[in-house]
């Protein structure tokens, strides 16, 4: 059987929700820690009806994203016989609309800077390649 990951996501309405004039805010939680304040984009619903102090989905997926990379990359280079002492990234998302005119996440960067408790890896390989998925 393979792991389960839940989360309890808790919202209650606050305006006027017919109207679209209503608080996208609410809680996510995990394992039972402490709740972390979500909310739709502000750069999608407007102020007041998003909280752009909170997390939003869009936020959440790219975290992720790099999240999984840096877990990933750590353990990938410890395999490799190299001590991985920071690892910082800010990855940037973008948001674009398609044929439809939905809007979606289409890309993602990641901008990984490792710095090192062994001796670094050495770049035996300098030509650029790119990769090209479509």
């Amino acid at each position: 059987m393979g792991h389960e990951y839940r989360a309890t996501i808790r919202w209650v309405a606050e305006g006027d929700v017919m109207k679209g004039q209503y608080s996208r805010a609410h809680d996510w939680e995990f394992d039972g820690g402490t709740p972390i304040r979500g909310s739709a984009s502000p750069g999608i619903v407007p102020a007041p009806w998003s909280d752009a102090a909170a997390i939003d989905p869009e936020e959440a997926f790219v975290a992720a994203l790099s999240s999984c990379h840096m877990l990933f990359f750590v353990d990938f280079a410890r395999r490799a016989g190299f001590a991985v002492a920071t690892y910082l990234d800010e990855a940037v998302g973008v948001m674009t609309r398609d044929a439809d005119g939905r809007m979606w996440v289409s890309r993602v960067d990641l901008n990984p800077q490792v710095t090192w408790s062994t001796a670094a890896p050495a770049n035996s390989v300098k030509t650029e390649v790119a990769t090209n998925t479509g």
